[in-house]
């Protein structure tokens, strides 16, 4: 059953070290396509209208206070999230910089080319796709294993520094940047919702099918 897994699993294309720049090309090709989808999907969340990811959210709110794109806003945000890493002494892999670059690409491409729904139906089923998209990407671009995005790695070493809970820091981070966001007139709503409850089996059923089919 996929949903009994409790670690990220390994593939023939998986990289050994999260710090390495000596790299397949297959593991290069598989962390791109992943950070694609993922990028993708949180864009698509924000195209159905129904509601945003919680960083995104922040990302949108910003965006509308400094007249400012959605992704330009998120490369920024994640750039500052990084710095943080200096004082959790944190150690960045390739896959951490392509993260801030092509998922801030991406969502401003997903808005731009795609199309809100007129149904709500349609808005929900474009919903629940960007968060497959997000989870399968998050699939390919974590088995690559070459070094997690910005706010995964805060999230893990704050918990390092605090000791706290994973599932408490992960809380804390996500409902205060919602609630900012949500603050300066970022989308919450049922895909933000959405996206909390159903991106943890997202990414688990993303890793189950990348290790069935891309192995």
């Amino acid at each position: 059953m996929f949903l009994t897994v409790k670690k990220v699993p390994t593939t023939s294309w998986s990289s050994s070290n999260p710090q390495s720049f000596k790299l397949k090309l297959q593991t290069i090709f598989y962390l791109i396509f992943g950070l694609v989808l993922f990028g993708t999907g949180e864009g698509l969340l924000i195209v159905s209208t129904t509601g945003a990811a919680p960083w995104t959210v922040l990302a949108q709110g910003i965006s509308i206070n400094i007249d400012k794109s959605v992704g330009f806003v998120t490369f920024f945000i994640s750039v500052t999230v990084f710095f943080f890493w200096i004082f959790l002494k944190l150690k960045p892999g390739i896959g951490t910089l392509l993260n801030i670059i092509i998922v801030a690409v991406m969502l401003d491409v997903s808005i731009m080319f795609f199309q809100t729904p007129i149904l709500f139906y349609n808005k929900f089923l474009l919903a629940i796709f960007g968060v497959f998209l997000v989870g399968l990407g998050s699939g390919f671009y974590l088995m690559a294993n070459l070094g997690p995005g910005p706010r995964d790695g805060l999230m893990t070493g704050l918990q390092e520094k605090t000791n706290l809970p994973i599932v408490l820091v992960r809380a804390f981070l996500e409902i205060s940047v919602v609630s900012i966001g949500w603050y300066l007139g970022g989308t919450v709503g049922m895909g933000t919702l959405l996206f909390a409850f159903g991106i943890g089996p997202s990414v688990v059923l993303g890793f189950y099918l990348v290790e069935r089919f891309c192995n």
